[in-house]
């Protein structure tokens, strides 16, 4: 079972940075996308960031610019640094891998807490 564990959430001023980092048990080359989702308190999950296996990523309007992702294969670990952050980057934050060996699966971290406040 693959497991997918995010770290590097906290409480950050605005303006301010965090980089996120999910550790993979499995390379992270054998997924065909990574990528993180955010979801605030009464609001949807929406998608952050994404990654394929190609380097193709894509990014949330309201993250470009600011939000990088990443990966180090080396390290089987997908990355999120994110700038100048806002208060509305406030979320819980989950990391996610997908896997197309025939059907599709995509596999969930537990989520990382980010609050933006003064």
């Amino acid at each position: 079972q693959v497991q997918l564990v995010e770290s590097g959430g906290g409480l950050v001023q605005p303006g301010g940075s965090l980089r996120l980092s999910c550790a993979a048990s499995e390379s992270v080359f054998s997924f065909n996308a990574l990528g993180w989702y955010r979801q605030a308190p009464e609001k949807e999950r929406e998608l952050v960031a994404a990654i394929t296996n190609g380097d193709s990523t894509n990014y949330a309007d309201s993250v470009k610019g600011r939000f990088t992702i990443s990966r180090d294969n080396a390290k089987n670990t997908l990355y999120l640094q994110m700038n100048s952050l806002k208060p509305e980057d406030t979320a819980v934050y989950y990391c996610y891998a997908d896997r197309r060996w025939g059907n599709f699966v995509r596999y969930w971290g537990q989520g990382t807490q980010v609050t933006v406040s003064s």
